[in-house]
């Protein structure tokens, strides 16, 4: 019985609130209990043992009370500007159940005649004046704790955010001097100077115009979605080259959009994502569509045909784009799979 009510107790309240309880019971049950009781509760065993399951009774139903009642403040007003003002509403809230928590105490006490405790006013008031201290003493420590953990909670997501910082800018690096794209590129291009000449200067164009961006891309947070479209136009052009009618890649982005403003390299990021995990062919074309939503949100959907070896989705850059929204602070990224479908919903930065 006591094994499961600790179980309880330790999964309602946060480590250091456990702790700090757990030192104030060997301080205030004898207080306590003396003050209610007086000497007897220290010569008389069974005196003893009744005082000290009242009072531990009392203890964790006030205590249990009062987290409650200060983590709904904490709720209402969680902020770090905010410490004054939740501080004072915390007090006051804590000092309304406190009144009604001594009342309580000294009824309880009373229930049991060999306290010797009777139920008045007189013997309320020491209770209420030691517990609005005990008040002040509980508000700071939660305070403590909460303001360590929020500072805990934000250095680990402040590393996370770096880590992620530094996965995005060597993803970047990684896609400046990719040796497969640049082999596959002049492969491509070796093959249409001897059939196209003129479409071969295209090439080389639109190639520079590529790598340029690429250069460029790890210099700006974010870029307009504009901007975005004319890289993604020449480097479709060039996977186009490549794959020929194997893949159609289609763009509907509504001009109101066009000043709207996302990180650099995030529509090549899923165009790269949606060839790496999927097959195509000349009788199943790969469909990569690239469009916008009346909401403001930047779409891109693809034909779901997945290659036999299955992908680790967490390991791909489609993972690190999202790690760069949460660093951006964004709205939620929706990642939605159908049966048919892969599709990546992201929000478009307002020009303020």
């Amino acid at each position: 019985m006591i094994q499961p009510f600790y179980r309880r107790i330790a999964t309602f309240f946060s480590r250091w609130e456990l702790a700090y309880h757990l030192l104030m019971m060997p301080v205030l049950f004898p207080i306590g209990n003396y003050y209610f009781i007086g000497e007897p509760y220290f010569r008389d065993w069974a005196l003893f043992a009744l005082g000290t399951s009242v009072i531990f009774f009392l203890y964790w139903f006030s205590v249990i009370t009062l987290t409650l009642a200060v983590r709904w403040v904490i709720r209402r007003f969680p902020d770090a500007e905010q410490a004054t003002v939740r501080t004072l509403v915390m007090l006051t809230v804590v000092g309304l159940f406190t009144v009604g928590l001594a009342f309580l105490d000294v009824f309880t006490y009373s229930i049991f005649p060999a306290t010797g405790v009777e139920f008045s006013l007189g013997a309320v008031r020491p209770i209420l004046t030691l517990g609005l201290i005990f008040d002040l003493c509980f508000c700071v420590a939660l305070n403590v704790f909460y303001t360590y953990n929020q500072w805990h909670i934000d250095q680990k997501e402040n590393e996370q955010l770096r880590q992620a910082a530094f996965q995005h800018q060597l993803d970047t690096l990684k896609m400046k001097i990719n040796p497969h794209f640049l082999f596959n590129s002049l492969t491509s291009l070796s093959s249409l100077i001897g059939e196209d000449q003129k479409r071969a200067e295209t090439f080389v164009d639109q190639l520079s115009k590529v790598y340029r961006y690429l250069l460029q891309a790890n210099t700006r947070e974010v870029v307009s979605l504009q901007t975005e479209l004319e890289f993604i136009a020449n480097y479709a052009d060039l996977l186009q080259t490549r794959y020929g009618t194997n893949l159609r890649i289609v763009q509907a982005a509504d001009a109101v959009f066009l000043d709207c403003r996302l990180p650099p390299l995030t529509i090549q990021t899923l165009l790269d994502n949606a060839l790496k995990h999927n097959s195509m062919s000349a009788s199943r074309p790969l469909t990569i569509e690239i469009q916008t939503t009346p909401e403001g949100r930047l779409v891109v959907r693809n034909t779901l045909q997945r290659k036999q070896v299955r992908m680790d989705l967490s390991q791909s850059r489609l993972a690190n784009l999202l790690d760069k929204y949460r660093q951006l602070k964004q709205d939620e990224v929706h990642v939605l799979e159908t049966e048919t479908h892969f599709e990546v919903s992201l929000p478009l930065f307002r020009v303020s």
